[in-house]
């Protein structure tokens, strides 16, 4: 496949996930207060979703780790605010099981091919390593999310989730510019803005109940 259409994958992915964070910003803006609309999290699995494919297309595992571990939280955030059982069956299914068909197409023999994502010349071990602590970092705002939002019992964004957001996209930027990855540099550019807004009106939210 030619690297033009592997960055398109990549790039359309980038819009989406900067598409959300746009639409959440206006809304938050608007209303004086973080919200979480439902596109916010459908945004977010088709990105999540073109995203995966982009990392398994430039053989780098980092980026597909990080999908994996936020793929079904974007899920189950659909499910919490009622928006799953609206989709087809079909659709539903084709997403549960689309990460499990990938691991599945990578065998060969029998044996999970590790050589394209650990014995890649381009990316030397210790960037993998670094791209994988930056995803973690990254991604564990997802579950930090998840676990508040089960707790309150609807889907919410809170403070903690954006500043994870923004120490995990700082550290996926690093990675991005050593890989030389424009995908990856243009979407945390534009979202580490968002991340830093999103801090600062979750403070003045926090400080206006304090007061009230």
């Amino acid at each position: 496949m030619s690297q033009w259409l592997i960055n398109t994958i990549g790039f359309a992915a980038q819009i989406l996930f900067s598409g959300r964070l746009l639409l959440q910003w206006i809304l938050s803006e608007k209303h004086k207060k973080v919200l979480t609309p439902s596109l916010f999290w459908k945004f977010s699995l088709v990105a999540s979703f073109l995203l995966f494919v982009y990392g398994d297309l430039r053989d780098d595992f980092s980026i597909m780790f990080g999908q994996a571990i936020t793929y079904y939280i974007y899920i189950r955030n659909l499910q919490l605010q009622g928006e799953w059982d609206k989709m087809k069956r079909i659709f539903q299914l084709f997403i549960y099981i689309f990460p499990a068909f990938v691991v599945l197409y990578n065998y060969n023999n029998g044996t999970l091919d590790l050589q394209r994502f650990f014995g890649n010349e381009s990316i030397p071990i210790w960037l993998v390593l670094l791209g994988t602590v930056a995803q973690i970092i990254f991604n564990l705002r997802f579950l930090y999310q998840w676990i508040y939002s089960e707790k309150k019992k609807e889907s919410l964004l809170p403070l903690g989730f954006w500043i994870l957001s923004l120490i995990g996209a700082s550290l996926i930027l690093i990675y991005a510019i050593i890989r030389k990855d424009p995908v990856l540099f243009t979407g945390h550019i534009f979202g580490s803005v968002v991340y830093v807004r999103n801090i600062i009106l979750s403070q003045k939210s926090k400080r206006q109940l304090n007061e009230t």
